[in-house]
Order: structure tokens, then C-alpha cells, then sequence
């Protein structure tokens, strides 16, 4: 519309008609919903159940051939409704509490307490608000790294524990502040802990490749965060830009980075009303590193490989071992893991 039109026409007038908008159901699968954005020649499609619009698939994704890739090998986790679970992170302060309402609205089901440091009043009294006012709500506490720190958020109700503190390729927490702890020895003591209280440890920080996966799992973690791994994929927030030297990446910072704390996240850090900004952490760039649905049936089958070769089926055998003594750690010198990994070698490929 040009300028001198707009006040003259009704939005309605504009807008696509409801019985002229093509969608497809959720329960059509990937195959029949490629072939209908493909056939509609638009660049979005919704995808619905019922009368509610659960997304929207992109002609982009299309271009970039995702659908070729192997289908995922897992169930999607649901709620009690059969619809995906929801996970959102909020903060920890009064208007915070104000975001969190409109979220439980919406049908959230679990709550991330998003803070680099959880064992602080803070949390403590947030905890305490949401099992007072969403007895239902699952709520992720953390960032811890002792059992003592553990000992505190689940006693006021924390369903679930992000361990790690400093340990993150984007993290300088333990350079700047001096705290935090190696990420085997804080997901082991913690998780020893919690397990006596049927509460799940999520390792966040520090997977580098899936031999760690399969270390943090087997010291007691039930779950991974693998945030610079899956950070140059395909899915991942932000556009693939090339270096000089012709490396296609995408742009990846740490939360406690300056840019980060630039635009808000300087309250998980407890320093929004200091007027000099501490980073903890550092923005940079990674290596494309193409779709998840890739990466993750590889991930998934490496970890497999591992838990057959210590000898457990599933994770919670693997605990077991950890517990009753059938499973054994030792540390490794530096001569250990240079001999570990590939070595002699004029030239190799992986």
C-alpha cells in the first residue's frame, strides 16, 4: 500500500481469507508436507492441529535439502496431552515472575532457572514461589557444581540440576572469578547426591566430542547440553558468513560475554546494576557443521558403543555400575591421552 492509502483500507481486506490458507496437518509426515510446500510455491507453510498452529515450515528449509537427512531416531518427548513438551528459561528476580504467569499460560512444562551461579538467594526464593503458585510446573535449578549447593535447591523443591560452572568453550568464569570446578569431578559428587533423591543431573559444559558424552553419562548425569557442538548447525540461531581464508561459520557467544550483557544478560551474572561489566565468557565464531539430524544419530550411536564396551545397556545400568563399584574411573596422565588419540601419523583423515 502506498503511504496516503493506509488509513483508507481495513487490515481484513488485506489479509489471506482463513478458507484460502493452505497448512498441513501434523500427522501427515515430512515426505507429505515437503511435497505440499512445494507444490503451494509459497514460503511458509503452517503446520496445525486441529484449530491451533503448532509451527511453520520454511521454503529455506527446502534449499538447504534438510529433509534428505536420516529421520530422527527417537520418539518427540510429550506432556500428559500428546502435544511436545516446553521447555523455557527465565531469570530469577520480581519480574521475573511476571513472564513466568504468562508462560504457565501458555502451557509450559518445564522451567529453566537460568543463572551461572543457582546456589544464591535468589533462586532459593524463586524455587519457593513456583512450587507454591505451579505445584505442577517442573522446575530446572542450577548452575551448581558441589553436593552441598545440590543439598540446597532440592530441598526447596528443584525437580532437576544443570551442573557446570566455567567449563563452557565460551565460558571464562574460572579465568576472571576463580571459581567453578572440573566438570567429571562437579557432575560426579553432585549427581552421587541427587540420585539419593530420584533427581536428575543435566552435565552443561565441556562436551567436546561424544567420548564425553559417555563420561558425563557414566559419571551419573542422565542428560547432555552440547551447546558449541551444535552451534555451527544448520538449525542453530544466526547466518553462515565466510572468512577470509574461505571457512564458512556462524557467530557463537557465551552469555556472559560483553556483547551478551549488552542486551540483558548481565542479571544472570548478578552485575545489571554495576557500572563496570565483568565478562565471563567471550563471542566468536565456529565451523559449519551442517544438521543436527546428522550429528545426532552419530552422537547417539558412538554412546552406544561406549556403554557396550564398559558393559551397561542403558543409563541407568550405567549408574548402577558407578555405584556398586562394577564401574571405575582413573584419571589419565598426559602421556595417557596423547597415546589415546592419533599418533605417529605422517597424515590421516578421520
Amino acid at each position: 500500500l502506498k503511504g496516503g492509502d493506509v488509513g483508507k483500507v481495513a487490515v481484513a481486506d488485506v489479509m489471506t481469507k482463513v478458507g484460502d490458507i493452505i497448512s498441513a496437518d501434523i500427522g501427515e509426515g515430512e515426505d507429505a508436507i515437503r511435497a505440499k510446500l512445494a507444490e503451494s510455491k509459497k514460503g511458509r507453510l503452517p503446520i496445525v492441529s486441529k484449530s491451533s498452529v503448532l509451527g511453520v515450515v520454511e521454503r529455506q528449509l527446502l534449499k538447504q535439502h534438510l529433509f534428505k537427512y536420516p529421520t530422527p531416531l527417537g520418539k518427540p518427548t510429550v506432556n500428559g496431552q500428546g502435544k511436545l513438551c516446553i521447555g523455557c528459561a527465565v531469570g530469577t528476580r520480581e519480574n521475573d515472575k511476571l513472564r513466568l504467569e504468562a508462560l504457565v499460560k501458555e502451557g509450559l512444562d518445564a522451567v529453566i532457572l537460568d543463572s551461572s551461579q543457582g546456589d544464591s538467594v535468589y533462586q532459593v526464593e524463586m524455587i519457593k514461589y513456583i512450587k507454591k503458585t505451579f505445584p505442577d510446573l517442573q522446575v530446572i535449578a542450577g548452575n551448581v557444581v558441589t553436593s552441598r549447593q545440590a543439598e540446597r535447591l532440592i530441598g526447596v523443591g528443584a525437580d532437576a540440576l544443570r551442573v557446570g560452572m566455567g567449563s563452557g568453550s565460551i565460558c571464562t568464569t574460572q579465568e576472571v572469578c576463580a571459581v567453578g570446578r572440573g566438570q567429571a569431578t562437579a557432575v560426579y559428587h553432585t549427581s552421587l547426591y541427587a540420585s539419593k533423591h530420584g533427581v536428575p543431573v543435566i552435565a552443561d559444559g565441556g562436551i567436546q566430542n561424544s567420548g564425553h558424552i559417555t563420561k558425563a553419562l557414566a559419571l551419573g548425569a542422565s542428560t547432555v547440553m552440547c551447546g558449541s557442538m551444535f552451534a555451527g548447525t544448520a538449525e542453530a540461531p544466526g547466518k553462515y558468513v565466510i572468512t577470509e581464508d574461505g571457512v564458512r561459520v556462524k557467530m557463537y557467544r557465551g552469555m556472559g560475554s560483553l556483547d551478551a550483557m549488552k542486551k540483558g544478560s548481565s542479571t544472570r551474572y548478578l552485575g545489571e546494576s554495576q557500572k563496570i561489566q565483568i565478562a565471563q565468557g567471550v563471542s566468536g565464531t565456529v565451523r559449519d557443521k551442517g544438521s543436527v539430524r546428522n550429528l545426532i544419530p552419530f552422537f547417539v550411536q558412538a554412546v552406544k558403543q561406549g556403554f557396550q564396551d564398559f558393559g551397561a545397556k542403558n543409563v541407568k545400568m550405567a549408574h548402577e555400575l558407578l555405584q556398586d563399584g562394577g564401574l571405575r574411573m582413573e584419571t589419565r596422565s598426559g602421556a595417557a591421552q596423547h597415546e589415546g588419540g592419533v599418533h605417529d601419523m605422517h597424515s590421516f583423515t578421520k
